[in-house]
């Protein structure tokens, strides 16, 4: 309120309306983002660090271990972003001569698909089991005007119910559920070892161009003309000076691992106990617990994870998702 006194109302406006164009609308904005700054860390890398390891005799398996891991996520990052699993398996239905059934063929694709549409709601009501505290029986979406299966959330961005709703990732433009939860997590993980691949690299470039230069073992003189041993400020600045672009992306590496690292670990956890960040939130409402216990209707609803099935189980889910199907046959 005090800032809005200060700043005009035309710039607030615009604010407004920047924030939720890139935030709350699905844009590419930052898919674009994220591939150009892949192909600046990867064009530093290809010109000066892959040339000067490759004259200082590193083994090539190690050069080429970053480009590896780097076709790996951005394949993962195409089927995060594009990759429509209904589509795809209606495609392979339609070519199947023996398969004519059309309640069958909803049931199949309830069952693949990530969105909630009215066509499938009743089929994916049956899947996950609603636990009466974050997921209650007969709610309804008022704006797809749909039954809400357990575990689903509509998504304002693209504007429609996903099934198994984890949330909805700017930097793939895309929703991330049931059908991609499990790419996602890949998606994650490769993103991490690729940067730890370049700042590993990297950093041993520099330290090998420090062992072989004697100068860890030499002295320097300061502004008074004392003389010190070299510290490890003084071998910052040196490399600073001598590859300043290589050092700059060091650093933006190594501050992109920890990052990616620490939110990768948060998604693995995640992923390990069965739980989507929708409802890791949401249940910090409430405290959260392994198995649910029958609660007295005049009790505080305490939150309880019943899709908790242990940890192998639980893992299998991510890249397996559990189908109408399979649960008919339990």
């Amino acid at each position: 309120q005090v800032l809005s006194l200060v700043i005009p109302t035309q710039l607030q406006r615009v604010t407004h309306q920047t924030v939720h164009r890139l935030f709350h609308t699905r844009s590419c904005l930052f898919m674009v983002l994220h591939v150009a700054l892949q192909a600046a860390v990867f064009g530093e890398y290809t010109w000066e660090v892959f040339v000067y390891c490759w004259e200082l005799q590193f083994h090539l398996l190690l050069l080429l271990l970053p480009y590896l891991l780097l076709a790996g996520n951005l394949g993962c990052f195409l089927l995060c972003s594009r990759a429509n699993p209904g589509k795809i398996m209606l495609v392979l239905f339609e070519n199947r001569k023996n398969c004519y059934k059309s309640h069958f063929l909803v049931l199949f694709l309830a069952s693949f698909s990530g969105t909630v549409t009215k066509s499938n709601a009743a089929s994916l009501v049956k899947v996950y089991a609603y636990d009466g505290v974050l997921f209650q029986r007969g709610l309804m979406c008022p704006t797809c005007t749909v039954e809400k299966p357990a575990r689903s959330k509509h998504c304002s961005v693209c504007r429609t119910c996903v099934h198994r709703f984890d949330h909805h990732c700017v930097w793939v433009n895309n929703c991330i559920g049931a059908s991609n939860a499990g790419v996602f997590l890949l998606y994650l993980l490769s993103l991490t070892a690729t940067a730890g691949a370049l700042a590993a690299v990297t950093a041993a470039f520099l330290i090998h161009v420090l062992l072989l230069s004697g100068i860890m073992h030499g002295t320097y003189l300061d502004a008074q003309g004392q003389e010190h041993p070299v510290e490890i400020p003084f071998l910052v600045q040196h490399l600073f000076l001598t590859f300043p672009r290589i050092v700059f992306m060091l650093g933006f590496v190594i501050l992109l691992t920890l990052v990616l690292g620490g939110y990768s670990s948060f998604s693995l956890y995640l992923a390990l106990t069965n739980q989507t960040t929708n409802e890791w939130y949401k249940s910090r409402r409430f405290g959260g617990s392994p198995h649910l216990p029958s609660q007295p209707q005049d009790r505080p609803l305490i939150y309880k994870n019943i899709y908790s099935k242990g940890i192998w189980k639980n893992l299998k889910e991510i890249f397996n998702p559990p189908t109408v199907l399979e649960r008919k046959k339990k």
